[in-house]
């Protein structure tokens, strides 16, 4: 057993807290994301993704694989960082735990997808977008289509000219092929700069919902009428600072999000 999780959740016990919250309980007011459980890992550094069994926490070339309900690892797959620069975030599809990657912050930015077997922990395939778009920094698997967000920053990592405007939100069919592509918003490009969208996902209700880089913010989006911009809807507040996060498999309206400067994995329930 993870003993170090299970003497965080008893010492919170005492006051109706999950580990993590009890130490944030007067920082969260009412219409906050408020916090169910954290728990303390070695890789979350980038995202995290979830099943019904198990939570991975990402950091560029490492995937730890979490007993969700004992908080212990019980696997780590860990790559040839000179190979696997950057993975910036997971998912759980058909199966397959499906990574995407980048070669941030080197330039020419290039990107591409990773499989892995959840079971083994074993990378077992890849594809390549190569050059000239930006830097993925998430993939999701919605309405029988790939969608993609490939960054761009007006720091280290920026290419070809472009800067964090340039991000750009893709569609593309089971084969990669490229169909229909979107700039952000203006006003949450605003919020993210200098950095850029580092975590997205569609919900259920149609929309979609994203990340920045550090601001404890999502941003819920929808696809335009017209035009080659999404449309703003709202945003509501994080628990944790940004990054790539994952929708909770077992309940709904909860996320999986992480916590870059304690390494942990954090569930909390959106507003």
């Amino acid at each position: 057993m993870n003993t170090h999780f299970l003497l965080r959740a008893a010492c919170c016990a005492t006051l109706g807290l999950a580990p993590l919250a009890a130490a944030r309980a007067q920082d969260n007011p009412a219409g906050s994301a408020s916090i169910v459980r954290s728990i303390p890992t070695q890789e979350a550094g980038q995202g995290v993704a979830n099943d019904e069994h198990f939570i991975y926490a990402i950091n560029n070339s490492a995937i730890g694989k979490y007993d969700r309900r004992t908080g212990q690892r019980v696997a780590l797959w860990q790559g040839d960082p000179a190979l696997y620069r950057h993975i910036n975030s997971c998912q759980i599809h058909d199966g397959k735990l499906v990574c995407a990657m980048s070669n941030f912050p080197a330039s020419p930015m290039t990107s591409s997808v990773e499989w892995f077997d959840p079971a083994t922990m074993r990378h077992i395939g890849s594809h390549s977008f190569g050059p000239g778009t930006g830097s993925l920094t998430w993939i999701d698997w919605h309405d029988g289509n790939w969608w993609a967000c490939f960054a761009n920053y007006d720091v280290e990592g920026s290419d070809g000219g472009r800067d964090h405007r340039a991000t750009v939100f893709v569609r593309m069919t089971p084969q990669f092929e490229r169909t229909e592509a979107w700039l952000f918003p203006e006003e949450v490009l605003e919020r993210v700069k200098p950095f850029s969208i580092s975590g997205g996902r569609w919900g259920k209700d149609g929309l979609l919902y994203v990340t920045g880089h550090s601001r404890p913010e999502m941003y819920v989006l929808a696809l335009p009428e017209a035009g080659g911009r999404l449309r703003y809807v709202r945003t509501l507040p994080m628990a944790t600072e940004g990054q790539a996060f994952d929708w909770d498999q077992t309940a709904p309206r909860q996320i999986w999000s992480i916590q870059r400067k304690t390494r942990e994995v954090v569930e909390s329930r959106l507003p």
